[in-house]
């Protein structure tokens, strides 16, 4: 019989200097709220010595520790997944390992699903990164909220709570490269946010570069809107409209004119700027089939090399390893 409340999912990747600090912070935390928990890190592909911190952190506290060890990277959206399909708790929390939300926060979510919501979302109050990681943050929200019906204020806060119908569902959809707080949202049926405190980066620095960055929000609007090709469709049908006054226009110039040698140069433009349009229409329509090549083919997600945890503990039925 299953009697555990709590789940906390932390993917880790190369947070050697942070997670002594976040062992020290977290434990006594989940340990005052007096419920039977559990911690799942999933150790990512980690290169440094993060593994052996976590298999320390298992042998002292056995009872309350799982470790999921990858035998590579394959990113934070998997870290989390896989500790999804192995979560016990009737109340799922996600938490990143840089100590950016602070592990005090959770009860501030843990309070809200007791109040009867199935997903909270947090969002960070104050928050302490550097200008153009703020103004990038603000301007792809407010694309997203133009492009989807998600209503999230702050979509790059880990720091989130979910009922465990809502992860089930997550992880039944089988979703390759998708944003889980996205799709989880899709799930709830009364979800809810709250402001969360932000703190700087215990150390190390972020293992999201700008790239990353771009793929992810790429991915996260693809993943749940087609409002990109119907944009680049609009903008296509005014391009060709363009196209064809220009050309009603030098026809006319032709015919009442004469000859203009400089109209190659024209044309030569026009030529270059709509193959570029086509090449981006092209693009994106590549994205949309590859995503979906990825679903399709089925190939197996992640490798596990090794699972830390107490021996009696059973997996929960209908959640695959």
């Amino acid at each position: 019989m299953n009697d555990i409340a709590l789940s906390i999912v932390i993917p880790v990747y190369n947070e050697e200097p942070n997670l002594p600090v976040l062992f020290d912070r977290l434990y006594p935390v989940l340990d005052r709220l007096e419920r039977p928990y559990e911690v799942i890190f999933t150790n990512d592909g980690s290169r440094d010595r993060s593994l052996d911190l976590l298999r320390a952190q298992y042998a002292r506290r056995p009872d309350v520790t799982r470790v999921i060890d990858f035998n590579a990277n394959y990113g934070q959206h998997m870290a989390v997944i896989a500790a999804f399909e192995r979560v016990r708790g009737e109340v799922v929390v996600t938490l990143d390992a840089d100590l950016q939300n602070p592990p005090e926060e959770i009860p501030k979510l843990l309070a809200l699903v007791e109040a009867g919501h199935d997903y909270v979302g947090g969002y960070r109050l104050n928050r302490r990164d550097n200008v153009f990681r703020t103004l990038a943050s603000k301007l792809i929200n407010s694309f997203r909220r133009w492009t989807t019906n998600i209503e999230m204020t702050d979509q790059g806060c880990m720091l989130r709570a979910y009922r465990r119908p809502i992860v089930e569902a997550v992880v039944r959809s089988g979703a390759i490269n998708t944003f889980i707080p996205a799709l989880a949202y899709g799930y709830a049926s009364h979800p809810t946010e709250v402001g969360v405190r932000h703190e700087e980066r215990h150390a190390g620095v972020s293992n999201y570069t700008l790239y990353k960055l771009i793929r992810l929000n790429f991915d996260f609007i693809t993943g749940f809107s087609l409002a990109p090709l119907q944009a680049f469709t609009l903008f296509a049908i005014l391009c060709a409209a363009g196209s064809l006054v220009l050309v009603l226009v030098l026809a006319y110039r032709r015919i009442f004119l004469g000859a203009e040698a400089e109209g190659i140069f024209t044309l030569f433009g026009l030529l270059f700027f709509l193959l570029s349009v086509a090449m981006v229409g092209i693009g994106l329509i590549g994205e949309y089939v590859g995503r979906t090549y990825q679903v399709v083919r089925a190939r197996q997600r992640y490798v596990v090399r090794e699972v830390l945890e107490a021996k009696s503990e059973a997996l929960p039925s209908g959640l695959p390893r």
